[in-house]
């Protein structure tokens, strides 16, 4: 009987002992051992989740520091979250609990003191990509030694060996140390330069000094050129040959145009033919031919004259023949009138003005076959500067005061001559309301830079534009070669809208005489040899010319005016 109890007594004890050290064990799995360091951070006896809360606090600003990449003297700042770089404290705590029975892990686990790293993410095609991206800045190309001419002093310059970051073995270095370290050294290959110090000092003692020691006596035929070393130093250098060696480079657009520094009148520029009128005719102007300095084989001989002595070289003239020869410029064939036509403009003296500097702009201008004429390129923006003073222009419908006033008067002259040359039209904007003295739907104004005036001169032949004024009247002439006749034919006005009254009192009001508006198609028909061969419609809508009335009452102004310059 005592036995039985004794042995009860046991297995209840056992029992006992087993249920404590389960419930140990158990305890234990969800703790972080004793005396236990993640990185520095001190995390022992945690549970899982003060650990992981701590570790997060403690890292928090630490991911955000960026990585600062280096080589030599250059430093480029990664941002790990960019680079594909995260600190994974779930893993990280993880690690540091689990259940055990084994006594021995579990004594451990109680008294023992252990060190252990983060757990990390990285993204190795991210970080490949940031330090990629880095080493544009931090790579430095091999620099190889030279000599520079300035002043008429030599001075060596030293090689410089060139760094190139080796990407792979870099993106492992920032993986392993970070986020430990946040400095870090790229890996590197180093490119020795070819050019040694002794190398300098033979190029400078051999031709660098004897270059820059006295005057260069150049010999063009007709003329001499004495060349001081600090004149023609610019065009010195030095250049790198197969064997490493220095050689002494002479830059012959830089040596050419110091000859000419030193010579202004030297060569002679060619002349290009063309066409100009005179006493009122078109008539041909020759080209005339140029002479430049023959640069052919210059350089050598300059180089060679740098070492030797007497210090004299010989660079000759060559023929600079003009781009347009006299031979183009008759083959233009300009030879008649093809078109003119006349306008006639009120009296308004800075209208007027603006109209004659206008008019003696375009005057002369020559339009080569199968060219584009533009206006606007032609006379540039209408300025103060230039002389063109404010005078009216329309506006939004209505009136008002700006430089160039008067000039579409010029524009809509210009269109009908060419309208009536027949060159093909690419661009023209009517005036928005009709102005009695132009052609209904046969005119064109013109405003810098947006409306313009353009044609093609597809005749086959040249154009030059003749224009002048005479009294109140504008005249603009085009001569060439006639191929082709052409005639105008206007249709009926349609649509036609009455116009409003407007009483204004604002300062700048300028009074208008009501005019309709409507639309009109003007047909232009080409005949050749008296036979029609084509007809082109021009269409044109005009909005109502209002009435307006300025109180207190102004000076007259000239009813019919001109639009955005």
């Amino acid at each position: 009987m005592l036995r039985n109890r004794t042995v009860l007594g046991l297995a209840t004890a056992l029992i006992v002992l087993g249920g404590a050290y389960g419930g140990l064990a158990i305890f234990l799995a969800g703790h972080v051992a004793s005396n236990v360091r993640v990185d520095g951070i001190a995390v022992g006896g945690m549970s899982s989740r003060e650990a992981t809360v701590t570790l997060e606090r403690v890292l928090a600003g630490r991911v955000l520091r960026p990585v600062h990449l280096t080589a030599q003297s250059r430093t480029v700042d990664i941002q790990p979250g960019a680079a594909g770089l995260e600190i994974d404290t779930g893993a990280t705590v993880a690690s540091l609990t689990g259940f055990t029975m084994n006594p021995l892990r579990m004594w451990t686990h109680l008294t023992g003191t252990d060190s252990q790293p983060l757990k990390l993410r990285v993204d190795h095609g991210k970080l490949t990509a940031a330090v990629t991206k880095a080493a544009d800045v931090l790579d430095s190309p091999v620099k190889e030694g030279s000599i520079t001419f300035a002043d008429g002093r030599t001075t060596g310059v030293p090689s410089v060996a060139g760094k190139k970051v080796r990407i792979s073995e870099t993106v492992d270095a920032v993986a392993s140390v970070w986020p430990r370290q946040q400095a870090v050294q790229a890996v590197t290959t180093v490119t020795q330069p070819k050019v040694s110090a002794a190398e300098i000092r033979r190029a400078t003692k051999e031709f660098a000094v004897p270059a820059m020691s006295a005057p260069v006596t150049v010999l063009t035929g007709r003329d001499t050129v004495v060349l001081q070393p600090r004149q023609y130093a610019p065009a010195l250098s030095t250049a790198l040959d197969g064997a490493g060696r220095l050689q002494l480079r002479v830059d012959t657009p830089m040596l050419m145009a110091a000859i000419r520094a030193a010579a202004p009148g030297i060569e002679r520029a060619p002349v290009d033919a063309t066409v100009r009128l005179v006493s009122g005719r078109p008539q041909i102007v020759p080209a005339v031919a140029g002479t430049r300095l023959d640069a052919q084989d210059a350089s050598a001989r300059f180089r060679a004259a740098l070492t030797s002595s007497p210090r004299t070289v010989t660079i000759g003239l060559a023929p600079a023949p003009p781009k347009v020869t006299t031979a183009t410029a008759q083959g233009w064939q300009i030879k008649e009138a093809i078109s003119t036509f006349t306008t006639q403009f009120p009296v308004n003296p800075p209208r007027t003005n603006n109209i004659k500097i206008a008019i003696a702009t375009l005057n002369g201008t020559l339009i080569r076959p199968g060219d584009q004429f533009s206006l606007n390129a032609t006379l540039g923006e209408r300025t103060a500067a230039k002389g063109y003073r404010k005078a009216p222009v329309i506006y939004a419908g209505r009136l008002v005061s700006d430089y160039g006033g008067g000039v579409s008067q010029v524009s809509t002259t210009t269109f009908n001559a060419a309208f009536f040359a027949g060159v093909r039209i690419n661009e023209h904007t009517a005036h928005s309301f009709y102005i009695a003295r132009y052609p209904e739907g046969r005119e064109a104004t013109v405003s810098w830079p947006d409306v313009d005036q353009k044609w093609t001169n597809d005749t086959g032949f040249g154009i030059l534009i003749q224009a002048h004024v005479e009294g109140n009247n504008i005249t603009v002439t085009l001569w060439g070669t006639k191929t082709r006749d052409i005639e105008a034919v206007k249709g009926p006005r349609r649509n036609v809208v009455q116009p409003k009254i407007i009483v204004d009192a604002r300062p700048g009001c300028v009074p208008q005489l009501p005019t309709p508006g409507f639309d009109v198609t003007v047909t232009q028909i080409f005949k050749k040899s008296g036979a029609q061969v084509k007809t082109v419609p021009f269409n044109t809508h005009y909005i109502p010319e209002d009435s307006v009335k300025c109180t207190p009452p102004v000076a007259p102004v000239a009813p019919v005016v001109q639009p955005p310059r």
